[in-house]
């Protein structure tokens, strides 16, 4: 879909990816709109473990994203360089995982295609996934894909492979396939053609990873078997379930666990017979019943013993009696009470369901608004509030919260810093200063900003770093013999000069990394760009 190159940032001075879609694809408006999909997914979405984007346009017909720049390798790479990797260190790049994948799912993106060549892994370890292109925002569009497979079928879930609905559900399978791949250096289900893997998806019992490795904790293998359960029923309903369940999987309490077995779903279906054998069943009845209330009336009823009678009295009093004592009960234990309104607020909808149904309460409507008090999912306010009194099986309707409500950061370039400065920290933003010479930008307004423009941030929670010009450099070149290479460094960047450095070996007992010559000399105007170079001390 794109074309991703390396580049350089000349005002943060930094390297960063650069995906531009590819030439033949600019006139494809499928194509563009999930290109802007994939930028729009991005922007939202505020975590370590997730690719931050700088800055999304178009130049000549040209889409583009500038995005953080990743040095190391994919996870699929790192699975066949490392392996075989340890338990410990397989839970702790999965728990990275799991944490973007939640701010994704809180901000209502399923990503689709979850895999490790979409998982970056830097020269630290780090996690950072990558490719949205095809996720899907719930909030905006279907999520429904008929007769359309999309994601690697190594890695997609049963519904997603059937055209059905996709939910948070399918990355958490996606999830478990990964999970599988790192304890077991290879995925549980391959063939010959894409469409043989796929069947094997949602027709194949999940292989036992411990099969390849009988080492592996019952724990952990359980959460591999848990997280890729055909019936969404049966699988993990969330990450945070997935993430919790991971933490301890490795806790003394549960190496006598036991293997993790989904139920068998049987799958019986109604039989519907044809009219007219309906019809010609419903007659041979009609004549057998006839048949039989013939023979009785043909018979002569026996005469009934005293005795008898009176039992059938007893009979009838005692299930009389047992019948009101049902029904007083029935109508005690049905009868609505009031009860006091439970506070739901701060609880995921899961758990509010299931405190409702404890209190004999349904739920009502469910609705979204943005709120800071609460984290995203979690419920904001009740109808009816809590403490109000209600009677049971009302509905009470929730708001779930959408978190805070993200706005872009904004482009302050050109700006008074001391305007900017005051106006962001009203807002909450921890604002830091920087300061460089500059011939084009007037002294107290700003040369560049840390945050891009188009970002999307919670500005309560946000700190940027202002450049702030302090005009042309009158002062000349400074006299710099004597200076350290961090103190010549430090003064190239504050001029806006581009540092040159030399070593050369002294006889003379000189600091090892001390200026002995330059080259402008003292006093010579400067301007922006310009080339300073040094010769420092070498030992």
């Amino acid at each position: 879909m794109a074309n991703v190159y390396l580049a350089h940032d000349l005002i943060l001075k930094r390297d960063v990816a650069v995906k531009l879609l590819r030439l033949d694809l600019r006139d494809d408006k499928s194509a563009v709109r999930r290109f802007h999909r994939e930028a729009n997914s991005l922007i939202e979405l505020d975590n370590p473990h997730i690719v931050e984007i700088f800055d999304v346009g178009e130049e000549q017909g040209m889409q583009y994203l500038v995005m953080e720049y990743v040095k190391g390798t994919d996870l699929k790479q790192y699975i066949e360089k490392n392996r075989p990797l340890s338990y410990e260190h397989v839970i702790k790049i999965m728990e990275q995982i799991l944490n973007a994948v939640l701010e994704a799912h809180n901000h209502g993106i399923i990503h689709r295609d979850l895999k490790p060549q979409n998982i970056l892994m830097d020269e630290a370890g780090n996690v950072k996934i990558t490719d949205f292109g095809i996720a899907v925002a719930v909030a905006e569009e279907t999520m429904t894909r008929t007769n359309t497979l999309m994601g690697s079928v190594h890695y997609i879930s049963p519904e997603q492979a059937r055209g059905s609905m996709i939910t948070q559900q399918s990355d958490i399978y996606s999830l478990g396939i990964i999970l599988f791949e790192m304890l077991t250096g290879h995925v549980p289900y391959d063939g010959e053609t894409a469409v043989s893997i796929v069947l094997k998806h949602y027709r194949s019992q999940m292989p036992s990873p411990r099969l390849y490795d009988e080492n592996i904790p019952q724990a952990l293998e359980n959460i591999v078997l848990h997280a890729t359960a055909k019936n969404l029923a049966e699988r993990y309903q969330n990450v945070r379930e997935m993430a919790a369940d991971l933490k301890t999987c490795l806790a003394e309490e549960r190496k006598s666990e036991a293997k993790w077995r989904p139920q068998k779903v049987v799958d019986d279906e109604t039989k519907i017979l044809p009219d007219f054998f309906a019809a010609d069943l419903a007659k041979k009845n009609l004549a057998e019943t006839i048949e039989i209330h013939s023979d009785i009336a043909n018979t002569k009823p026996p005469k009934l013993k005293k005795k008898g009678k009176k039992r059938k009295l007893v009979r009838f009093f005692v299930m009389f009696v047992i019948l009101l004592i049902l029904g007083v009960l029935a109508y005690l234990y049905f009868i609505p009470k009031e009860i006091s309104m439970p506070n739901l607020k701060g609880m995921h909808q899961r758990e509010a369901m299931q405190l409702l149904k404890s209190q004999k309460l349904t739920l009502g409507k469910v609705s979204y608004q943005y709120d800071s008090h609460y984290d995203a999912g979690c419920i904001s306010a009740t109808t009816p509030s809590s403490g109000t009194k209600i009677k049971q099986w009302s509905e009470v309707d929730i708001v779930l919260s959408k978190g805070v409500q993200k706005k872009a950061f904004g482009d302050y370039r050109r700006r008074s810093y001391s305007d900017v400065s005051q106006r962001l920290k009203k807002q909450g933003v921890t604002v830091k200063k920087k300061s460089q010479y500059s011939d084009s930008v007037a002294r107290g307004e700003i040369i560049a900003q840390s945050i891009s423009p188009t970002k999307k941030v919670d500005f309560s929670k946000t700190t940027v770093t202002f450049t702030v010009s302090k005009g042309p450099n009158t002062e000349g070149m400074r006299d710099l013999i004597g200076y350290t290479l961090s103190e010549v460094k430090a003064y190239a960047e504050e001029c806006g000069l581009t540092l040159v450095v030399k070593k050369e070996k002294v006889t003379t007992e000189i600091e090892k990394n001390t200026v002995i010559s330059q080259e402008p000399p003292v006093g010579t105007p400067l301007h922006a760009g310009d080339v300073l170079e040094v010769t420092v001390a070498k030992s």
